[in-house]
């Protein structure tokens, strides 16, 4: 079976803009899926028709992966875990949560996740390990 394989919207948002990861993409070895939290993400800062019929797109293009309750509930316990060592104010956790959710949904499917956004990611990971590629 070949492996499942998340972009996150760092990395989505980055080629809609500049297309510098799209041989990257379509290159890739193995079946892309979407995370229902990088759609919301990426509808949370979708402004014009154009952003939509590609967020439209997006939906239908690839099976949607969604955080479990389990995830849901681990997420609160590993930004309790961060805001303990590092002393995070609540909008630094708030702008972590999503990152956490897609990690952990990743982690819950066996998927691997695609991002630019290294410095989170491997935060995230120092608590609960999963799979990602930095872009």
């Amino acid at each position: 079976m070949s492996e499942f394989l998340i972009l996150d919207s760092s990395v989505i948002v980055d080629n809609l803009r500049t297309g510098r990861h799209s041989l990257r993409i379509a290159e890739l070895k193995g079946v892309l899926r979407t995370s229902s939290v990088v759609l919301a993400e990426l509808w949370r800062g979708a402004t014009s028709t154009i952003d939509h019929k590609i967020l439209h797109t997006l939906e239908r293009s690839h099976p949607i992966f969604t955080p479990t309750e389990k995830n849901w509930l681990e997420s609160g316990q590993i930004l309790a875990a961060i805001r303990a060592d590092n002393g995070f104010e609540p909008a630094k956790l708030r702008n972590l949560h999503f990152d956490v959710l897609i990690a952990l949904t990743a982690r819950t499917y066996g998927a691997t996740l695609i991002t630019s956004n290294r410095a989170n990611f491997e935060l995230i990971r120092k608590y609960s390990a999963f799979k990602f590629e930095v872009w």
